[in-house]
Order: C-alpha cells, then sequence, then structure tokens
C-alpha cells in the first residue's frame, strides 16, 4: 500500500447541478465510480461510528426522479467515455490508469436498499448500461446487507445477477457487542450475517470491512478472531465470498474517538484473514 492520492479521498456526493448522481475516483473499483444516491435526506438505518456522513445536518427530503436519474447517469457516463470529465477541478489530476469507467455503485448517504422501489432503479441502471453498449461495466452494490429478505430487494438483486451486478456487503464485527458499538443500530447481527450468507449461496459476494482504532487502541485479537470465523461460518454454509477488502479510516469520521489505524495494522489484519481463511484479501489505507 502507498499514500492515497488526494483525488482518492475527494468522494463528495455533490456533482454540479445532479440530485441524485456522482463520479469518484475509487482505489477499490481501481477506475471511475458513478454513484447512485437514494438517500439523499440521509436517513439510514445504521449509524456508524466512522461515517463520514454528518446526520446532524439535515439532507434533502428529495423524491427520487426516475426520469431525471436516467438524464444523469447517461451524462455522467458519456462524461467519463469522452474525457471530458478529467478536464475538471478535483478530477484533473486523477492517474492515467484509473481514467476507465469501472461501474455504476448504488451507495450514497444511506442503505440503498431500503428505498422502496429498489428493483426499479436496478433496473433503470440496467437499461442505461445497455442503451449505452457498456457490456464490461458492472453494477455494484455498496450494502450493509440489513435488508436482502425483502422481496423488492431479492428482486433487485436478480436484476443485478443477470447484468454483471456484484456485492459488495458491510461487515466490520466478530462479535454482537462490537457490531452493535461500532453501527449503533436495533438490527441484530444476526440477521446481517444470515443475509449476507443467503446472498452468497446465490452468488459471488465481495466483503468490506473497516477496522479502526477505538480511543487509540486497535481491535482485539479475540475481536479479528470472532471476525474470520464468521467469514468462515458463511462459507461453510455454502456461501461464496471471492474477496474480503480490508481498509481503514480515509475522511473525516462521525466521531472523534476513532481514527485511522497504520499499514502495518492493516497488513497484519490481512494476514491473519489469509491464513485463518484462505479468501483473497485487498487492503487500502
Amino acid at each position: 500500500m502507498t499514500e492515497p492520492s488526494p483525488v482518492f479521498l475527494r468522494h463528495s456526493r455533490q456533482f454540479g447541478e445532479f440530485r441524485f448522481v456522482y463520479p469518484v475516483v475509487s482505489r477499490r473499483a481501481q477506475g471511475v465510480s458513478i454513484g447512485v444516491n437514494l438517500n439523499p435526506d440521509k436517513v439510514c438505518n445504521f449509524n456508524c461510528v466512522y461515517c463520514q456522513v454528518d446526520r446532524r445536518d439535515p439532507g434533502n427530503k428529495v423524491f427520487v426522479e426516475l426520469d431525471r436519474l436516467r438524464e444523469e447517469l447517461q451524462t455522467a457516463i458519456r462524461l467519463v467515455q469522452s474525457g471530458e470529465l478529467f478536464q475538471q477541478g478535483r478530477f484533473s489530476d486523477t492517474p492515467q490508469p484509473f481514467r476507465r469507467l469501472n461501474d455504476i455503485a448504488f451507495s450514497g448517504d444511506g442503505e440503498p436498499t431500503t428505498y422502496a422501489n429498489f428493483d426499479e432503479v436496478i433496473q433503470l441502471a440496467a437499461d442505461v448500461r445497455r442503451a449505452e453498449a457498456l457490456s464490461d461495466m458492472k453494477l455494484v452494490l455498496i450494502t450493509n446487507a440489513s435488508m436482502f429478505h425483502r422481496p423488492t430487494v431479492q428482486r433487485g438483486l436478480s436484476l443485478m445477477d443477470e447484468n454483471n451486478g456484484e456485492i459488495w456487503a458491510k461487515l466490520d464485527a466478530g462479535t454482537p457487542e462490537f457490531f452493535a458499538k461500532v453501527a449503533r443500530t436495533r438490527i441484530p447481527f444476526t440477521r446481517i450475517l444470515e443475509n449476507i450468507t443467503q446472498a452468497a449461496q446465490i452468488r459471488p459476494i465481495v466483503i468490506q470491512s473497516l477496522f479502526m482504532r477505538w480511543n487509540g487502541s486497535p481491535p482485539e485479537g479475540g475481536e479479528i478472531a470472532a471476525y474470520c470465523q464468521r467469514l468462515n461460518d458463511i462459507m461453510r454454509r455454502g456461501g461464496q465470498i471471492k474477496l474480503v477488502q480490508i481498509y481503514t479510516i480515509a475522511r473525516p469520521p462521525a466521531e472523534s474517538f476513532v481514527s485511522p489505524l497504520s499499514e502495518d495494522e492493516i497488513r497484519n489484519i490481512a494476514r491473519r484473514v489469509t491464513e485463518a481463511t484462505n479468501i483473497p484479501v485487498a487492503t487500502f489505507l
């Protein structure tokens, strides 16, 4: 790992006059990821201690207009494909290998699967992908996996499967106690684990895991061991995990008592995961 370029830290969800779409240069995507924000109201069913979204400042209560979303996606795609995006302000110092379109990513200011018409939005993105002749471009869902049991979400996941989709599911803990501290949600840890497992039984998924210092202390060894066991539990039940992403805080977090781990600490956690699970691991600062 090397110190990230400033362009990788600028993940603003504001882009010109757009309401729902925002391009970012992503280390994990190895290119440009076109974000779709289905939660401009900043409502989320998690309240993670490390989240960069300041929920004390109310968001915009805007209904997601599908026609406008389609137009914004098409415009953003064409800006990347033409190279015009990289002539603009914060994108002008994008490294050459990252000047490629990788995906449309459903992320934003809250949990995207809480959106009532989630499947309709996935269908819209699939239609845009097809209309722009981008058969290699991925649809990526960055999710806390809390709503996979909903029929509308299951329909959306099936549509992703048909359109080069990929699930990036969050798993930041090994024990219920630590999960409750990090996520600060009423949703039980068991539901998250069950939803991830069931999703991974149908298609290979990516696990995203953020580890941090808590009041100056890194994660305890027992928590990392329990985390590795959760990964093994998913695979033992037939789940397919094609990659685990281990990373740390890169942008100002919600709470001041959490802070980034060092490169050596991230590498050590990755080594433990590899040794305990044999799953491929990628690391990011």
